[in-house]
């Protein structure tokens, strides 16, 4: 299965580069503001993103609006304590009549525009769109009808695991493969927000790929960018991230998202970390080979006279590394030159005495 980054260069002319693709997420950092959404466009646009998501969801298309029980949300550790459920949803959502400017704005500005759907009319909204790839939350990866719905686009397809266990995630991934999806990437997700480095479980992620066969990667709800290059060195292929103007305007997911100077540092060093990986290499690469004579290595230290002995004074292993290597200094010493031998000749085989 080719990666996303390969799929998409052949359908959408995104560059190939072997890098992860990465996918600066909105979420409702807009604060009900088109014109906000549409400057996150043109700043996820300058950290050089690969592709702006939103999400497409209304408050009663996720939940219902009551507030006995378990539809107010009651842990006090929670960002949004105290809220409902229905209300929460109100706020964040994107409206539907700014998916269109938000696609338009990001084509102009070179990103792929995505979102996560919530619903099947969602789903239509974002086909009417052209959108070119799909994502799954991590708390919607067991709504296998959404899933099925979403692969028969034939477009790709993005699902968070979240908190899904390996059999729920086998359904998933048998339901997108069976319905019609073609390329599939689950994402190492840990569905807290924010999350700490220590419950991110990183090395789950190439199991994951192992196990269905399938391309992954990480969504990152952890702050700073350390957790997103790590993902990217142990083979992640898409890591998404939360951006936001500035933090300190607030909004339902501003603790966890990054700023586009943050942003910026994560795409170029996830970027580095893909280059870094390379291949198997031992002895080193053409670019080192100059340093070769800074390697320790064998020469004469004292003016020598032919029939002199080779001894620990006049035979040294220093640097540069012109003359014999290290591991010839044992069999060297208390042979004889067969020459005059000045101070600071490199150790080569002719000038030892044939004879002794």
């Amino acid at each position: 299965m080719l990666t996303l980054r390969e799929e998409l260069s052949k359908t959408h002319g995104i560059a190939n580069d072997g890098s992860p693709f990465i996918i600066a997420e909105m979420s409702g950092n807009h604060n009900r503001s088109l014109d906000r959404a549409l400057a996150i466009v043109d700043a996820a646009a300058e950290t050089g993103a690969d592709a702006i998501k939103i999400q497409t969801f209304t408050a009663d298309s996720m939940t219902l609006d009551l507030t006995e029980g378990e539809f107010t949300i009651t842990d006090p550790k929670s960002l949004w304590y105290g809220r409902t459920l229905h209300d929460l949803y109100e706020e964040a959502h994107t409206p539907a009549e700014w998916h269109k400017p938000i696609a338009d704005r990001a084509r102009e500005r070179g990103l792929l525009f995505m979102s996560t759907p919530f619903s099947e009319d969602a789903v239509d909204l974002l086909e009417s769109l052209d959108a070119p790839l799909y994502k799954i939350a991590s708390f919607e990866a067991i709504d296998l009808p959404l899933i099925r719905r979403v692969a028969q686009t034939g477009k790709p397809m993005i699902i968070s695991t979240g908190m899904a266990s390996v059999v729920e995630i086998g359904e998933a991934v048998e339901t997108a493969l069976g319905a019609g999806c073609t390329n599939l990437t689950l994402l190492k997700c840990t569905s807290s927000y924010p999350a700490s480095p220590e419950n991110t479980n990183l090395v789950t992620m190439p199991v994951i790929g192992q196990t269905f066969g399938v391309n992954f990667g990480l969504s990152d709800h952890t702050m700073g960018n350390g957790v997103a290059v790590a993902a990217t060195a142990l083979g992640g292929t898409v890591i998404e991230k939360h951006f936001i103007l500035d933090r300190s305007e607030g909004g339902v997911d501003s603790a966890f998202s990054l700023e586009p100077d943050e942003f910026t540092a994560l795409v170029t060093e996830c970027k580095r970390g893909a280059q870094a990986m390379g291949e198997i290499w031992f002895g080193g690469t053409a670019s080192e080979q100059a340093g070769r004579k800074k390697r320790r290595s064998l020469y004469i230290a004292e003016d020598l006279k032919a029939g002199d002995l080779l001894t620990p004074q006049n035979l040294r292993r220093i640097r540069p590394g012109l003359g014999l290597a290290p591991r010839h200094y044992d069999v060297l010493l208390g042979r004889r030159v067969g020459r005059d031998v000045k101070r600071g000749t490199p150790m080569s085989w002719d000038l030892l005495d044939t004879e002794s």
